[in-house]
């Protein structure tokens, strides 16, 4: 009897919660369809469903249709949720106060969360694309706190040393940083030199 091998691909969690910047967790789905052998496992928060509706042309099937699975917010016994399922780490893309708050308190209430909070107890990378300005003291507080547990702060802060032109352009470089810290590296990212 032969024995099959499974060809085991790299899995990416990658949630879209209620912030503004929805195109940057869209444009990272699109990005990662070109590297074949990951896979992404997508989650996306009912504040980003709304933001997806507000911000883009897209319907959420649409964005959803990117990813190669999709879990439903409430499903906190999805896969994802485990320990055990191996991934390469989540991103939290673009990542509301709310959700940093949930992350930080270990209050996992949806999926999003305890996926983050799995990624973090399992020592995995967890990128958290946040989005808020001006921050307060609550916030530098909890982002700190996420830093010192092993998060990385990601925010989506414009680069202009690589000549932008567009908004797509400034879109795709914060994809690029997003994707260095799984050491992927985005065609046409342009590092400062």
């Amino acid at each position: 009897m032969e024995s099959q091998v499974r060809e085991i691909k790299n899995r990416l969690v990658v949630a879209i919660s209620g912030a503004s910047g929805a195109q940057l967790g869209i444009e990272l789905l699109k990005s990662m369809r070109n590297y074949p052998q990951w896979e992404t496992h997508l989650v996306i928060s009912k504040g980003g469903v709304r933001t997806i509706e507000q911000e883009t042309n897209l319907t959420v099937k649409e964005v959803e249709a990117l990813a190669t699975k999709v879990y439903p917010i409430e499903d906190i016994g999805a896969s994802i949720a485990s320990g055990t399922f191996k991934t390469e780490g989540m991103v939290v893309i673009p990542c509301s106060m709310k959700t940093i708050a949930g992350i930080a308190s270990g209050f996992s209430e949806n999926l999003v969360l305890r996926a983050a909070d799995v990624t973090l107890k399992e020592r995995r990378p967890l990128v958290l694309v946040t989005r808020e300005t001006p921050l307060s003291p609550i916030h530098l507080k909890n982002m700190y706190y996420l830093s010192q547990l092993g998060a990385i702060i990601l925010p989506p802060v414009l680069s202009f040393y690589n000549h932008p032109n567009t908004i797509e352009d400034l879109v795709k470089h914060i994809v690029g940083k997003v994707l260095d810290v799984f050491h992927l590296e985005l065609e046409g990212f342009k590092r400062y030199e």
